[in-house]
């Protein structure tokens, strides 16, 4: 019975994912929308990035820094550092603190929507809920996510330079030219914007279709809103390993 239910669910949120993009026309009314969803999914998820990022770095350098000294190896600090943000915890975390952010208040709003009859009202207006509430949503976390995720690793770099650099005391130039032999512009840097993508636009989908088929109480919103960021994570990390399989040989 709930294996049958998972099915249903599955192919719901499938035909849902096809009538957003059948939904998404680029006229004026959803290009102005999109702009605004930028900034709420975007803009205001930069602080939450930043410091995540910052303190990612710091601590990758921390650890890195003394597993590699007791090889005597701490020169490849910087190689360690760019492929492991680079190729999986730059996009992960990024689209996690994304989801958290971001994530759960596209199925809170669309949620509390449902529960106010606000999608009712568009239907009766002739207007489509999904090309008003739901494609500028989605597409704006494709565009955003990888801009997330460059700004995160950017500031994990430069954290982790500070400390290799000004505290521990490695060597400058070392630090740039091993991380810069290390680290490719597609292979890496390109992936990296490609999972974040995927991500992005996976976590707005996952947390539009619950608060667009919440319950149409605030129960009913809040229970969406935690099964979009519960349903969204687990997704994203099990994504995260079918993309590195596939384009990391």
């Amino acid at each position: 019975m709930a294996f049958a239910s998972s099915l249903r669910s599955l192919g719901r949120s499938g035909l849902f994912a096809l009538s957003v993009l059948r939904a998404s026309k680029p006229d004026a009314d959803f290009f102005a929308e999109l702009v605004k969803e930028i900034y709420k999914v975007g803009a205001r998820s930069l602080p939450i990035i930043v410091v995540g990022g910052a303190f990612v770095g710091l601590v990758l350098t921390l650890q890195g820094y003394r597993t590699l000294a007791t090889f005597g190896a701490s020169d490849a600090l910087s190689t360690l550092l760019g492929l492991s943000l680079y190729r999986e915890l730059g996009p992960v975390l990024t689209a996690l603190l994304f989801i958290g952010r971001a994530g759960s208040s596209i199925a809170a709003e669309l949620g509390l929507m449902r529960a106010t009859d606000q999608i009712k009202a568009l239907e009766l207006m002739a207007i489509d809920p999904l090309a008003k509430a739901v494609a500028p949503r989605f597409w704006a976390a494709i565009l955003c996510v990888p801009l997330l995720t460059g700004f995160f690793c950017s500031l994990a770099i430069a954290a982790s330079w500070f400390e290799a650099v000004r505290v521990l005391g490695l060597d400058n130039g070392t630090f740039w030219s091993a991380l810069q032999n290390s680290v490719d512009a597609w292979d890496d840097f390109g992936v990296a914007l490609l999972k974040s993508a995927v991500f992005g636009g996976t976590s707005a989908l996952v947390a539009a279709y619950a608060g667009f088929h919440a319950e149409p109480t605030i129960e009913g919103t809040s229970v969406a809103t935690t099964r979009a960021v519960v349903n969204a994570s687990l997704l994203v990390l099990m994504l995260n390993f079918v993309m590195s399989a596939l384009l990391f040989k």
